[in-house]
């Protein structure tokens, strides 16, 4: 069993930035692929960003590449995601996700957060 807390979440501007991070308990993080979703107002969630295991490999949406980045520590039992450059588009609810197959599919992940609140405003 994993629970996973979200924090981080916050109002920012335009070109602005936040951290977000997601704890997770249990003595089994290490060995979960974590990956970060987002669900705006209207719309269904989708994928932004996952890191493998053991951190060694990461993959994003094509919309969030080279703004956003994935890290993990798993002495914390913690995943990051750096979000950069931030705009309007990028306001929505951000969760995190453990899987031990996790990938961009929400099928592949077992545990999720509650989410926090990101808004960007212009």
């Amino acid at each position: 069993q994993v629970q996973l807390v979200e924090s981080g979440g916050g109002l920012v501007q335009a070109g602005g930035s936040l951290r977000l991070s997601c704890a997770a308990s249990g003595r089994t993080f290490s060995s979960y692929n974590m990956g970060w979703f987002r669900q705006s107002p209207g719309k269904e969630r989708e994928f932004v960003a996952v890191i493998s295991w053991r951190g060694s490999s990461t993959s994003y949406a094509d919309s969030v590449k080279g703004r956003f980045t994935i890290a993990r520590d798993n002495a914390k039992n913690t995943v990051y995601l750096q979000m950069n450059s931030l705009k309007p588009e990028d306001t929505a609810v951000y969760y995190c996700a453990a899987g031990e197959r996790g990938s961009r599919w929400q099928i592949t992940y077992d545990y999720w957060g509650q989410g926090t609140q990101v808004t960007v405003s212009s």
